[in-house]
């Protein structure tokens, strides 16, 4: 009889789970839908804030290089600080292993205040986050409560509405920020930056960043392809408004060097082994990053899928026009829309990332002839390289369509030059020509026409102008 009393004493212990409480923040379980269940099966109680150590480190445009810590215990610091009621203000938030001085984030603060006057707060939550997996996911509920309680004490201290704040999340950032968010009603705006998968994916709203967290909830996904067996560590979810998927978000450009080519061309063997094991992962705030120094390039399309995307199909930018990815996401007119908004675009391999997407119409004149076509704009801002248009049997009076992502945005486009060959050796040197070019930018709706009536030789450039 005492068995079977101590297995039901048990059995009601485990099924009432276990709870932890900090002043100000809040009570903790560890019951469903935080844990026992077959996304976390492991029963993790968050640590302390005492023990995660949280700190939020102030950057200002008037002191850009140095922070400045704000202490909750201490709401005076905020005072002494430079923070300033009359800008918005953006926190930046790190995921798993990493921490809140790390150059990334700080030079994601120094962009920032190239184009804006803004309080930019670094979370360092790194005690909490260099730990177990698990723990670091169950250490991000303290965090993004604490992150809640500096957005309260803003608003009581001085009346200062979440209404100016974005909080923008890595990884496991995203969640704290969406942690934050769920805590606090009326916050303007949440980038989940690769929302981190394992843990999260499917997990009930209160668990993940949803797009209930913020007015505005925009994300970026670069490492979505399955944990297993691909370790994507990124979310492959919807959990925004606006979900955003550079590249087709699973393998990003310039990501397959070997693991000794990304370390020599990175300062310092942890960032280079860092970026080799996770380069995906960590694509997602170099692009948001860069994205605030590029305002139109990061344009992306509404699609279906990747594979629409890239059979052209989802060209030019619809009549609602379309979004930028990462800082001017929230200049999107449409962004709000009660369904699931995917888009996409493709990104250079490298910094500079950004790229302007141009559609291309090419009628055909001269003799027929086997090779390739390709074309190159030139407008007053600079010109692109040549970008091939169509392969096979050059025929006049056939018209063929591609798009390209150029590295630059040409501006006004003034002409075009068409450029053919085919590498076989005719002895009848057959001249080709484009009786007319039609160019498209994908945000704008105008198509720019050119035209000639000359044909060239192989190899020969052959200049249209506007007709």
């Amino acid at each position: 009889m005492l068995i079977f009393w101590t297995i039901t004493l048990f059995l009601l212990g485990a099924a009432k789970g276990k709870e932890v409480c900090y002043e100000n923040l809040g009570c903790f379980s560890d019951t469903e839908p935080w844990a026992g269940t077959a996304i976390r099966p492991l029963k993790i109680l968050p640590w302390s804030p005492e023990k995660i150590g949280t700190r939020f480190l102030l950057y200002t445009n008037e002191n850009p290089n140095t922070f400045q810590t704000l202490l909750l215990s201490d709401p005076s610091t905020i005072d002494a600080s430079n923070f300033q009621t009359n800008r918005k203000t953006r926190f930046i938030i790190h995921g798993f292993i990493d921490k809140g001085d790390e150059s990334w984030v700080t030079d994601m603060c120094k962009n920032m205040f190239m184009v804006e006057e803004v309080n930019c707060i670094c979370v360092d939550w790194k005690k909490g986050s260099q730990t177990t997996y698990s723990q670091a996911a169950n250490n991000v509920r303290v965090v993004g409560a604490q992150v809640a309680q500096m957005l309260s004490i803003l608003s009581k201290d001085y009346n200062y509405s979440p209404s100016n704040v974005h909080l923008i999340g890595h990884s496991l950032g995203a969640h704290v920020a969406g942690e934050a968010g769920s805590r606090t009603p009326g916050l303007a705006r949440i980038t989940g930056l690769d929302p981190v998968e394992a843990n999260f994916e499917g997990t009930a709203e209160e668990v993940r960043l949803d797009p209930s967290d913020a007015n505005f909830v925009d994300v970026i996904h670069t490492d979505a392809a399955p944990l297993i067996p691909s370790l994507g560590f990124g979310t492959n979810q919807l959990v925004g408004h606006l979900d955003f998927f550079p590249n087709g978000g699973e393998n990003m450009p310039g990501c397959k060097k070997n693991a000794l080519s990304q370390i020599v061309d990175l300062d310092g063997i942890w960032a280079g082994t860092r970026d080799f094991v996770a380069c995906n992962h960590l694509r997602s705030y170099k692009y948001y990053s860069e994205s605030i120094l590029n305002p139109d390039g990061f344009t992306a399309y509404p699609c279906a899928s990747y594979r629409s995307f890239q059979a052209n199909k989802c060209f030019p930018c619809p009549a609602q026009g379309c979004p930028q990815m990462g800082h001017y996401a929230d200049k999107f007119a449409g962004k709000t829309s009660g369904e699931e908004q995917k888009f996409f675009l493709n990104t250079g391999d490298a910094s500079s990332f950004a790229r302007w997407r141009y559609g291309v119409s090419i009628t055909l004149s001269g003799r027929t002839a086997t090779g390739q076509v390709k074309v190159a704009l030139f407008g007053d801002k600079g010109n692109t390289h040549q970008y091939e248009v169509f392969r096979g049997i050059i025929k006049p009076g056939t018209t063929h369509s591609n798009e390209f992502d150029a590295k630059l945005d040409v501006g006004t486009i003034e002409k075009v030059k068409f450029l053919w060959n085919n590498n076989v050796v005719n002895p009848t040197f057959p001249k080709v020509g484009a009786a007319k070019i039609t160019v498209q930018k994908g945000e704008e709706e105008t198509e720019y026409n050119f035209c000639s009536e000359d044909t060239v030789k192989e190899d020969v450039l052959l200049t249209l102008t506007p007709c």
